[in-house]
């Protein structure tokens, strides 16, 4: 299926495992993305305000900190071997998070599924580099970036009609199983390979220079994007009594950023990845600052967000292929810390956009993302990757 997208001068052995990777990353995708849009639900659950949740998700997210070990151990070990131990990593984390009795083990639960995603992630994209050269990585980032959108559109859609007629619980422990099957998949797919081992490095790779725009930039990004990820669900129930359509929402947002990420794969290696990471920025900014306006009618509010997440998508699948070559033969160090910045961004607008939602309203968290999304378009116009 996903294959397909490639034709016969890439490695045969990416294209004859392409579609266990994508459906796992959709899998865990799923997973990781399930919370945002319904944390007013899940917040009822716990019987807290949705400031109190965000401030869990928060400490959640900073497992960030975490990825620059991840990223060594990344570098250091066989691919197929790190990505099994983030696969079943989140699949314990969030059934932990599916029988959480407080925010606070939700928070521990939600901290070592962003752990475990970073490993995986990071380790899925670092096999990816050792197959395919710089020049063409584009493309198959775009492909492989699929699951992020059909993650949304097609698991969170289906782990939200779960909840609406169970829990979120079973709604958690359901996308819990489905990364189960699919790391299966994957694990028999990824026979250990002579070239899947990273070389040994003896000392830790520091991010210095210019690359830590583009970390900066993934920083600001992924906190753009949570700041209104996590305070639309809200919108809409405060002020449009949208509980029922949130899940009908969430399906635009997966459509939109589907077809973001296969015009990024289509794209982004003909226009460049750091001018195709600015249009994406630019999207988000006129779309957030019309949003300000916009959000006082459900329809033009919704359109916008879903505009927005467009230029989010294509923006972060195009930052990817460069973040990967931040520091040539040490791909791990260069995602870990690009991943890590993105999963610290999140964390930091999980609390500080649901504050300023229930202190000021949804213009505050729309004014918040154009800010972020400015700061990352610079910083990613600033930058020129190396050519190696």
């Amino acid at each position: 299926m996903f294959a397909r997208q490639l034709d016969d001068s890439y490695s045969p052995i990416l294209r004859h495992r392409l579609d266990a990777l994508v459906w796992a990353r959709m899998a865990s995708n799923a997973c990781y993305r399930f919370s945002p849009p319904f944390i007013a639900t899940i917040a009822a659950g716990f019987d807290v305000k949705v400031s109190t949740l965000g401030l869990a998700l928060m400490v959640g997210e900073f497992a960030g900190l975490l990825s620059r070990f991840i990223g060594h151990a990344v570098d250091t070990r066989d691919r197929r071997i790190t990505m099994t131990w983030g696969m079943f990593g989140v699949v314990i984390s969030v059934l932990f998070a599916s029988i959480a009795v407080n925010p606070l083990m939700f928070g521990a639960s939600v901290f070592f599924l962003s752990a475990s995603k970073v490993l995986f992630d990071t380790s899925m994209i670092a096999w990816i580099n050792e197959h395919v050269p710089y020049e063409r990585r584009g493309r198959v980032i775009g492909v492989i970036e699929t699951s992020w959108a059909l993650g949304l559109l097609l698991g969170v859609a289906v782990m939200g009609l779960i909840t609406m007629l169970t829990s979120w619980r079973i709604g958690f422990a359901c996308g819990a199983v489905a990364v189960l099957i699919t790391a299966l998949i994957v694990i028999r797919q990824l026979p250990k390979e002579s070239g899947d081992v990273g070389a040994v490095i003896a000392e830790k790779v520091r991010i210095r220079g210019k690359a830590l725009l583009i970390v900066a930039a993934s920083f600001m990004l992924m906190g753009a994007s949570q700041s209104l990820g996590i305070t639309f669900g809200p919108w809409l129930e405060d002020s449009f009594d949208g509980k029922s359509w949130i899940t009908a929402v969430v399906i635009a947002l997966g459509l939109i950023e589907l077809a973001a990420s296969i015009t990024s794969a289509r794209r982004t290696d003909t226009w460049g990845k750091e001018k195709s990471v600015v249009y994406g920025s630019v999207l988000m900014v006129v779309s957030a600052v019309l949003l300000t306006i916009g959000q006082q009618h459900w329809l033009s509010g919704v359109i916008l967000l879903v505009l927005f997440m467009g230029g989010f998508e294509f923006a972060i699948v195009s930052l990817l292929p460069i973040a990967a070559n931040l520091v040539p033969g040490s791909t791990g160090a260069s995602l870990g810390a690009v991943v890590g910045a993105g999963t610290l961004g999140r964390a930091t607008f999980s609390f500080l956009s649901t504050w300023s939602y229930e202190s000021h309203g949804f213009w505050l968290p729309a004014v918040i993302s154009a800010l972020l999304a400015t700061g990352a378009g610079a910083c990613t116009l600033f930058y020129r990757a190396p050519r190696t």
